[in-house]
């Protein structure tokens, strides 16, 4: 805790009545825009998407080792997302956070170590009113989303006609077809989306309570994409012995499913316009090597480009070559990718003001985040995501993070302008994740033997599994002098299983000085 005006760091503080308003599905949306320095960048706009968060550029070669350290409610999380849900920031529903804190220079992160060499987010979420009587409030809201601007291409008519006034004979326009398609059209859809919130929110003397629910539906403005999550939260904050021994425990689950689009954006502006959604069964070179109806029966009744040949008396179908562009319309119906994940979150914090001795205080914190997701993707017989079987198969993730953390931190005004505190800690944290795949292929009638069709292709199988662990000896001490002068030194000395014994230690220290003009 310090005051705005004493911190030589650099920390901002948004609160609710500053963040973005609206249908948020993720917690980085609240942010985006409103702070200086933090840039979020949607991956995609799918819904429920993750984004790039960028406090003051990157610091690593690697992508995902420029992402800040996320912290919710002392928890110190880690960045691997689960099936489902994108980064740590899916975690929590919007509507429970109280503020963000976000750390963006060395002196302000230095007492998170390593981890934060790409700035922290710290998340606190809302908390019940001590005395205050029962409270039920409800939030609800619905959007409707829709594309306001595309990507201008050619109709299948400018397109022929074009091909006429540079003179293209025949044996390049027979290439084209007759059809007058916008894929774009084909892919894209209004959508409508709600929201819902209703928390209860409470406390009698010493015990402030708030517990809360809430459901998105979030309908992408590509067909088939879709988010659908519920959550749930508690928080009690009892206190004791006249306030000097105060507890905090929070617990928050989330469950979510997602279907995702097959990324159709760029097939939508580079397929021929010329081509039908349906029919028009003639292989990339205008010729019907292969009866319509085998075609037909081959893509499921979509238009698809296509090579066909002999080969040992048989008939070999390709749905695709490196020339082509498969049919968008298809990609997103043929395929069906979705997740379902579940996740919890929770700590047990407890603060100590020593009695007889109010200007040392101890802390600890204990920490939980379990998450589990699965994802299922299904790929027909008769798409185009391989020439010879459809697909299907899942990704199962599961990880959890345990954390422990205690400070001691005494404070002291020697005078009115002469303030100094000093805190040492330590903190331990343990990571696991195990992932399992497994996958189906299905023979299609691509040899003549329409016996074999949908039965299975040899399976695939890997897994994997990863477990480290970081022990921490921290402390920072803060003067403040005559309303002036500001000084802060940090220290932090990490220890991590994923070095070898005689490199496992880091030590990282920092120093700022401030002065008020």
């Amino acid at each position: 805790v310090v005051k705005k005006n004493d911190a030589t760091g650099s920390v901002t503080a948004i609160k609710p009545d500053d963040m973005n308003k609206g249908l948020n599905t993720n917690a980085q949306e609240m942010m985006q825009g409103k702070i200086a320095g933090v840039v979020v960048t949607s991956n995609d706009g799918a819904p429920g998407a993750g984004a790039n968060i960028r406090i003051r550029g990157g610091s690593s070669l690697t992508e995902n080792g420029n992402s800040p350290l996320i912290v919710i409610d002392g928890l110190a999380m880690d960045n691997n997302g689960i099936p489902g849900a994108a980064n740590p920031l899916s975690m929590v529903n919007p509507n429970d956070i109280e503020t963000f804190t976000v750390l963006k220079d060395a002196s302000a992160t230095a007492i998170y170590g390593s981890r934060a060499s790409n700035g922290v987010i710290i998340i606190t979420t809302k908390k019940g009113k001590a005395g205050s009587g029962i409270k039920v409030n409800y939030e609800g809201n619905m959007s409707i989303g829709s594309l306001v601007n595309r990507q201008e291409v050619f109709t299948g008519d400018e397109i022929r006609a074009y091909a006429t006034a540079i003179g293209l004979g025949h044996d390049k326009t027979q290439f084209l077809g007759t059809a007058n398609t916008d894929w774009q059209d084909q892919i894209y859809r209004t959508s409508v989306s709600t929201d819902h919130n209703i928390s209860l929110i409470g406390g009698t003397k010493n015990m402030p309570y708030r517990a809360s629910i809430g459901y998105t539906l979030n309908n992408g403005t590509i067909k088939t994409s879709q988010m659908q999550r519920v959550t749930a939260s508690v928080s009690l904050s009892p206190s004791f012995f006249d306030k000097h021994l105060n507890v905090n425990f929070n617990a928050k689950g989330l469950y979510i499913y997602n279907r995702y689009n097959a990324g159709v954006v760029g097939a939508a502006i580079a397929m021929d316009p010329t081509k039908p959604v349906y029919g028009g069964y003639k292989n990339i070179y205008g010729e019907e090597i292969v009866p319509n109806k085998v075609i037909k029966d081959f893509f499921g009744g979509y238009y698809q480009p296509y090579v066909a040949g002999n080969y040992d008396d048989a008939v070999w179908i390709y749905a695709n070559d490196a020339q082509s562009t498969t049919n968008p319309l298809a990609s997103l119906e043929q395929q069906s990718n979705r997740a379902n994940s579940g996740a919890f979150v929770g700590n047990l914090e407890v603060d100590y003001q020593i009695h007889g001795f109010e200007d040392l205080r101890l802390h600890a914190n204990f920490g939980a985040d379990y998450s589990s997701g699965v994802q299922r993707y299904d790929n027909s017989a008769f798409g185009t995501a391989n020439h010879y079987y459809g697909w299907s198969g899942y990704d199962l993730k599961h990880k959890y993070n345990l954390q422990f953390s205690a400070y001691a931190q005494y404070y002291k005004d020697f005078s009115e302008t002469q303030h100094f505190d000093i805190m040492a800690g330590y903190e331990w944290q343990h990571f696991y994740n195990d992932y399992y795949n497994i996958g189906n292929g299905f023979y299609r009638d691509t040899n003549n033997d329409p016996e074999k069709r949908g039965t299975k292709y040899p399976e695939s199988e890997s897994s994997s599994k990863t477990e480290s662990y970081i022990v921490s000896f921290f402390g920072r001490a803060n003067y403040i002098g005559w309303n002036q002068l500001m000084l802060t030194a940090t220290v932090r000395a990490d220890g991590s299983s994923r070095f070898a014994p005689e490199h496992r230690w880091g030590i990282f220290p920092s120093v700022a000085l401030g002065w008020k003009i």
